[in-house]
């Protein structure tokens, strides 16, 4: 098991999806902890706080109100303090052009949320798997897609 603590971020306006998230998260064999957030709004207004404790990676739904996932994506990058930290749009939609969208303003991963508990659990532990490569590196667009 590692010995890695990884913070974790998740704004979903989706109860059940962020339940489920949550649920999927405690059966991993990594060591975490996760902070929720009903919007992109109350997501922003906690990491703009002074002296907050960032996350290792943030999970973003694409869709929701107030401010959805491209709008927080943008402010994040736009921010010296919170640009490097690693974001994943994590949406139902495949459309191409959200894809595109969200790699060309800075999301590290885009992942279709998936349709069945074990896969989401499966999806979750692989992205924080992976967590020091996306890290280290630029993210390949041929890599940008997360499937599992």
């Amino acid at each position: 098991m590692s010995k890695t603590f990884f913070k974790i971020f998740l704004a979903d306006d989706d109860e059940d999806d962020r339940m489920l998230f949550s649920e999927a998260l405690e059966e991993i064999s990594l060591q975490t902890s996760l902070s929720l957030f009903c919007h992109g709004q109350e997501l922003l207004d906690y990491l703009f706080q002074p002296d907050v404790q960032l996350p290792n990676f943030i999970f973003l739904d694409l869709n929701m109100p107030i401010k959805n996932g491209l709008q927080c994506l943008t402010e994040i990058r736009n921010n010296p303090h919170l640009k490097g930290l690693n974001v994943a749009i994590y949406s139902t939609s495949s459309s191409q052009r959200d894809i595109e969208e969200s790699y060309s303003k800075g999301a590290n991963l885009y992942i279709n949320k998936p349709n069945n508990f074990t896969t989401l659990r499966d999806v979750i532990e692989n992205v924080l798997t992976r967590n020091e490569e996306l890290h280290l590196q630029s993210t390949a667009k041929e890599n940008f897609l997360f499937r599992i």
